[in-house]
């Protein structure tokens, strides 16, 4: 069997077409209408608009000739004492293959919910989609209403053309991805009959390409893996008492000097399939320190001078091992009294295959302080990796070349965590396979302050999925 390196080699290798096809103007106004409409739409917790969203795209299947019996409108509850609760939907569209197809369906996925945004906070209201200077402002753009529009509008494409499947293809499109990722939970288990068992899923949240500033090219990825989203909570309790007597048993001090030592701890740097691929391709195209770090590593994984180097890059930052950063803090409840309770918490993206349940022993190793208790706040398992998939690879890297001819293609373990976790868990390979371009690092602005898309992209998105589709659905 050949290395997972030289497969992605031969794929990148593949002749790319001329002329790249594009969008009718026709086409092209009905994605930025679609694209406006639920960019607009506050899919937050707490605002009521992810049923709305749901229904708004389930008409949109319909509309387009897909028959309502397929098309399902799922509601459900999400929350958590940590993130409030919520009503939300999910939505699952089936299209039926022709006769009895001779492979289970292939899972398409998205989430349509999105993460708080305050208009003081922006630039441009984040709840209104705005063009400006090349790009698409607001909240969503790229996490990721533009793929929930690109797999959308690519279907309805690939209908209205007559394209016949031969396998069936499914869509999921979730509601609380951005809190508590019930929804995909349900689906990769009571949801299961109503998408087939799928073989695989492709995630619009996963996978895209990149150029620096300068148009160089970064290259494009296929999510293969991603980390595990763990929470933890540091807690110290004392017997307080009157500010005017300090002593040194202070909660405050106590929970302070142990969030010092996660701070400055790190974790040891590893290698997978996944990223050993990975920085086997960027090697290649890095210069400088940071391409002799890579080769460096690669060629001693023992070198941690040299991993260090590589994390502490914008761009490759939370790739070489797990990482953990307070996100929460809160103390006291008297402003002329001692603590008596300070707590803080700690978010992890855990290294695939590593158990949360030996993140929290470690995090109580480095504290090493009896008066911090570590707890968890979740009972996630560890993620896994998807193998690499031939026919996924060759279908990601034609439509890539296809669009962009000269792009090298790679797989990506991502920081962040998706919907994809409880499939593979489940045993449903996930491929992130996303074909939105931005340029790196300056657009990496998920969760953040004036989250944006290049306005060619949302265009080159449909397309792209139309010819991922064609060539995993069609042959």
């Amino acid at each position: 069997m050949r290395t997972m390196i030289a497969l992605l080699l031969a794929a990148t290798a593949a002749p790319a077409i001329a002329a790249a096809p594009t969008l009718s103007p026709q086409r092209s106004a009905a994605t930025r209408a679609m694209f406006e409409k639920i960019v607009n739409m506050p899919t937050v917790i707490g605002r009521h608009q992810t049923p709305a969203m749901t229904q708004y795209l389930a008409d949109q299947y319909i509309a387009a000739g897909f028959p309502a019996a397929d098309v399902h409108v799922m509601p459900y509850h999400t929350g958590s004492a940590t993130t409030g609760e919520d009503d939300t939907a999910a939505l699952i569209v089936r299209w039926r293959a022709a006769g009895t197809p001779k492979a289970r369906p292939i899972l398409l996925m998205g989430h349509m919910d999105v993460v708080e945004a305050k208009r003081e906070d922006s630039t441009t209201d984040p709840f209104v989609l705005t063009e400006k200077d090349g790009y698409y402002y607001g909240r969503g753009t790229i996490d990721m209403k533009d793929g929930i529009t690109g797999v959308t509008q690519a279907l309805i494409d690939l209908r209205a053309a007559g394209f016949k499947p031969k396998r069936d293809i499914v869509v999921l499109f979730t509601g609380d991805e951005e809190t508590n990722g019930i929804g995909a939970e349900k689906g990769a288990s009571e949801w299961l009959d109503l998408l087939g068992h799928p073989e695989f899923g492709l995630n619009a949240d996963g996978g895209g390409g990149g150029v620096l500033a300068d148009g160089t090219p970064v290259g494009f990825t296929v999510q293969t893996a991603e980390k595990t989203f763990a929470g933890y909570t540091l807690t110290v309790r004392n017997r307080g008492g009157h500010s005017s007597k300090p002593r040194k048993d202070n909660a405050i001090y106590s929970l302070a000097h142990a969030l010092d030592k996660i701070e400055a701890f790190r974790f040891e740097p590893m290698l997978n399939e996944t990223t050993r691929a990975y920085f086997a391709a960027r090697a290649k195209m890095e210069k400088g320190s940071l391409g002799n770090a890579m080769r460096a590593w690669l060629a001693n994984p023992n070198d941690g001078q040299a991993a260090d180097v590589i994390e502490a890059d914008e761009k490759e930052v939370g790739l070489t091992r797990t990482r953990c950063v307070a996100t929460r803090l809160f103390a006291g409840h008297a402003d002329n009294a001692l603590p008596q309770l300070a707590t803080a918490m700690i978010n992890c993206r855990i290294f695939p295959g590593i158990d949360p349940n030996a993140i929290q022993a470690e995090l109580g190793r480095i504290v090493a302080d009896p008066t911090v208790v570590v707890t968890r706040n979740d009972h996630y398992v560890s993620s896994i990796a998807s193998p690499l998939r031939p026919d996924v690879v060759a279908a990601f890297t034609h439509a890539v070349t296809t669009l962009h001819p000269g792009f090298q293609v790679f797989p990506e373990m991502s920081t962040g965590a998706s919907d994809a976790r409880p499939f593979r868990v489940a045993g449903v390979p996930v491929y992130g396979a996303n074909g939105a371009m931005v340029v790196v690092p300056t657009d990496f602005r998920a969760h953040g302050k004036d989250e944006r898309l290049p306005i060619k992209s949302l265009d080159e998105n449909v397309v792209h999925w139309k010819l991922l589709l064609s060539d995993l659905a069609g042959k």
